[in-house]
């Protein structure tokens, strides 16, 4: 049976549930920014993210601190971000950022289903225990997770978890019709996860909706990864509607991270990323960047591209998608043009680039 939260192997720093009565109210609205990168601080080892972090010598660490100092979010979702039990790496990266002038006194990670292992060949390649074996791709239990860095207090007590939603349990799911049925049996659909937090603000809770999908290559014919990255949207789509077992979220709410998927360039399933852009209960902000490039092969619009390929250009694959009720005063793709040091250090820190929203949330009611 499938459990909707699993409160077991989760961390979080500072207060985990502060009472809304206890918060000033304000007749103004609350301005918050919201962002989500991915970062690439995934390591080929358990413990080596921690090791670089302690040691305070790795550039791409520098780098991602101060990309994340002027980025200047509230809360940002970190995505293929190692996890570890004791959240000893997302606090130590919280340490940086504080002696660098960014506080961020919260954070919160589940367990991801990366490197989980299924205990079937699912790459057959005749053993079992490999990356490609796992619930989602991993060289280890935890490798490339998700972790949440927060100015606002976390409700961990209502945090919800649907990473272990299996596969064949959504309604049109695209479950290979070779797929071994044990396999079928056991088989998550989240590659990553699927995570709805709500943190507190003034005027109550705000919820965060995060997943990071399979891209839909680097498999064979069967298309295994395609069809998984269009069902892991397919899931928001119908989790907003009410159409799976658990509750839909209560608004307002935010969708975001990485869907591995753009709507109009590249592989890929795109009717599932495309109908999530589209639906009734979200707002797509289009945030925008600049990268000066000419992509002449590509038929979407460059400035919203979040990630450079050298094979394959650029392309939109990370999102923040705000409920349609909720007033946008800005966005974008953190992608300075010029040569200067923020350029330099987005470069090194992550081929993918920050994308952030800025919300007001309505003022309680009296």
């Amino acid at each position: 049976m499938m459990t909707t939260t699993r409160m077991t192997r989760i961390f979080k720093v500072g207060v985990a549930l502060t009472s809304l009565a206890l918060l000033p109210g304000s007749a103004s609205a609350e301005s918050l920014r919201i962002a989500t990168w991915n970062v690439g601080l995934d390591r080929t080892g358990p413990g080596l993210l921690v090791q670089d972090l302690e040691r305070g010598e790795d550039p791409q660490v520098a780098a991602v601190v101060r990309v994340l100092v002027a980025l200047d979010a509230d809360v940002i979702l970190l995505t293929a971000f190692d996890y570890d039990r004791g959240g000893v790496a997302l606090g130590l990266l919280a340490d940086r950022l504080t002696v660098a002038g960014a506080q961020y006194p919260h954070r919160f990670a589940f367990r991801p289903n990366t490197g989980m292992q299924t205990g079937f060949d699912v790459d057959g390649n005749g053993r079992i225990g490999d990356p490609r074996d796992a619930q989602g791709f991993g060289l280890f239990s935890g490798q490339g997770g998700m972790a949440i860095l927060s100015r606002l207090p976390v409700d961990a007590d209502g945090a919800r978890d649907f990473s272990d939603f299996l596969w064949r349990d959504l309604p049109g799911a695209l479950v290979p019709d070779d797929m071994d049925p044990g396999l079928v049996a056991v088989q998550r659909l989240a590659t990553t996860g699927f995570w709805d937090v709500p943190f507190i603000t003034r005027d109550g809770p705000l919820h965060l909706l995060a997943w990071h999908a399979t891209p839909p290559v680097f498999d064979g014919p069967e298309d295994r990864n395609g069809r998984r990255n269009h069902d892991e949207a397919a899931f928001w789509r119908l989790f907003l509607e009410g159409s799976l077992p658990m509750a839909p979220p209560a608004a307002p709410f935010v969708l975001l991270g990485d869907g591995n998927l753009d709507p109009a360039d590249g592989e890929g399933l795109r009717e599932g990323i495309a109908s999530l852009l589209a639906h009734p209960a979200l707002q797509d902000p289009g945030p925008r960047g600049s990268h000066d490039r000419e992509e002449p092969a590509h038929t979407g619009d460059p400035a919203l591209d979040t990630v450079i390929y050298d094979d394959l250009g650029g392309l939109r694959l990370d999102y923040v998608l705000p409920e349609a009720g909720l007033k946008v005063t800005g966005s974008g793709v953190l992608w300075p043009q010029d040569t200067g040091p923020l350029a330099a250090d987005l470069t090194l820190a992550s081929r993918h680039f920050p994308v952030w929203v800025d919300l007001e949330l309505p003022p309680a009611e009296p």
